[in-house]
């Protein structure tokens, strides 16, 4: 019994653990805070990091060629039929030459003579067993595409840490609008919740007063249409603002279960704040930035293809044991004989069909694709900064106007309630007039979103995000 508690109160202390770590968590942000958390959450930013770190296995790699090279070899044969071969009777030739040399004569007391003919010998050559043991080095001394590679390390990394900082503005920049879109929702709910506040007292008003016999069935009918089209635009603002939720925490790579609070908001004097700047620098976008790494990167590429003319030089050494016999190598009593070698090698080319030369042709063409791309980006700069500049100009002016349309709307409805209180006006002025409010503030809520992204994208433009 007492084994059967301590499992149930153990699965229970783990329940609560599990459901404890699974929990959704709040998070109450400000902008800041979103693109800090994306900068270590979204996935294409942690995917830029880890090129960061396939670069500098890569740089290893390029590294490793200047380092001496060793290698350990062992091998060892056994050859069941060892190769029988046919060559000249060279044996009994010089042996017919030393006799004949020394006058020798042969049994019937003539001189020896050397036979023409003295046919062939077939023997085995080699042994049952044989086996080497050796160790050998290599070791650049000169190699130019070696060299250039090694240069080329540190803009290979810094190319690829930029590549980290814009994705990181990308997904800054697409933070911002969402962020901006849901601060600007929120007082979008704020104003359809006062809106519907003074429908519903509307609509109360129409129905005391027509039990008082001061109204029509009409008024009161179109009282309550008009909260019911307020609440329904209530809850599609309030869908496509969890929707919006949804979008920025995926960017963010937040849980969708976890819940984020927005601390900043969007004023019309926070989109004004700061001038706009004329003058800007093409090297402030962090695009240009990883362009001219490339140029950088395919420079290095032409001077590696050209020093590919160029003579190499290499140490090599080596050093190793033979061992032959009719037994097996490692057994007891065999013989290992010693050998070993230093040498140098220079490698010359001379002629490779045209291969280096069109190596080297190709990598100045990829170079000149570079730089005309860095020339049209020059321009694609000049065109960003000039349009982003009169779009948030223009889009402040659209703000300011609908900010001043929506204060004499409302100034408007607030007069005919008044008249409409003290029964001067009727309830279809009363009705025309919020109607007409309620599109004012939709056109300035439109209004302030627009020159919102209209900042963001001014300030991507120059560089200044």
């Amino acid at each position: 019994m007492k084994q059967k508690a301590f499992w149930f109160l153990f699965l229970i202390a783990f329940g609560f653990r599990s459901f404890a770590q699974q929990a959704p968590a709040r998070h109450e942000f400000s902008i800041q805070q979103c693109i800090d958390y994306a900068a270590k959450n979204n996935v294409d930013i942690k995917n830029a990091m880890v090129d960061v770190d396939i670069q500098e296995q890569q740089n290893r790699s390029v590294a490793s060629a200047a380092y001496p090279h060793i290698n350990g070899s062992f091998t060892t044969q056994y050859n069941p039929n060892v190769t029988v071969q046919t060559f000249p009777n060279f044996i009994a030739a010089g042996t017919y030459g030393v006799l004949e040399a020394e006058g020798v004569k042969n049994g019937n007391g003539e001189p020896i003579t050397t036979p023409t003919d003295f046919g062939v010998i077939q023997a085995p050559f080699g042994t049952a067993w044989s086996a080497n043991a050796g160790v050998s080095l290599s070791q650049i001394l000169f190699d130019g595409q070696v060299f250039v590679g090694l240069q080329a390390r540190k803009t290979a990394i810094d190319f690829r840490q930029k590549n980290v900082e814009v994705t990181h503005e990308m997904i800054k920049t697409n933070i911002s609008k969402i962020y901006y879109q849901l601060s600007i929702s929120n007082e979008q709910i704020a104003l359809l919740d006062a809106n519907i506040g003074r429908a519903q007292k509307l609509l109360n008003d129409s129905r005391e007063l027509y039990k008082n016999g001061f109204a029509e069935k009409l008024d009161v009918d179109r009282a309550t249409v008009q909260v019911a089209n307020l609440e329904s635009q209530k809850q599609a603002a309030i869908n496509s603002i969890s929707n919006g939720y949804l979008g920025l925490k995926l960017l963010m790579g937040m849980p969708l279960n976890d819940t984020v609070v927005l601390t900043d908001s969007v004023t019309d004097e926070s989109i004004q704040q700061g001038s706009l700047n004329d003058t800007y620098d093409y090297k402030d976008r962090l695009e240009f930035q990883y362009l001219s790494l490339s140029q950088k990167l395919n420079e290095f590429n032409v001077r590696r293809y050209k020093l590919s003319k160029i003579p190499t030089a290499s140490l090599n050494a080596a050093y190793s044991k033979l061992s032959q016999g009719d037994n097996f190598a490692l057994s007891g009593g065999t013989l290992w004989f010693p050998s070993s070698y230093i040498g140098l090698t220079v490698n010359v080319p001379i002629f490779s069909g045209f291969m280096k030369n069109a190596n080297i042709e190709e990598a100045k063409l990829e170079l000149q694709k570079t730089n005309n791309t860095i020339d049209n980006f020059k321009l694609t700069i000049d065109y960003q900064v000039d349009l982003a500049r009169n779009t948030f100009t223009n889009a402040v002016i659209v703000m300011n106007s609908q900010r001043k349309n929506m204060e004499l709307a409302e100034e408007v409805y607030n007069q005919t309630k008044k008249k409409y209180e003290i029964g001067t006006a009727s309830t279809t002025d009363i009705t025309n007039t919020q109607a007409d409010l309620i599109t004012a503030q939709r056109n300035y809520l439109v209004a302030l979103y627009d020159a919102a992204l209209a900042k963001v994208d001014y300030l991507r433009a120059i560089g200044k995000l």
